[in-house]
């Protein structure tokens, strides 16, 4: 039985602008989850210069 996705938890994306949902593999550290993808994550520190 598959589960439903309802009233998921969400956050925007500060590189891109986009809403993105909650996933399982971030149920631990959700709190600390800034960006939607890996590559939104990477054009963040190339943008700081770090």
């Amino acid at each position: 039985m598959a589960h439903k996705k309802l009233n998921l938890p969400s956050k925007i994306c500060p590189i891109c602008k986009r809403p993105f949902m909650w996933r399982k593999k971030w149920q631990r550290d959700w709190e600390n989850v800034k960006y939607c993808s890996e590559r939104c994550k990477r054009e963040a520190k190339r943008k700081i210069g770090v």
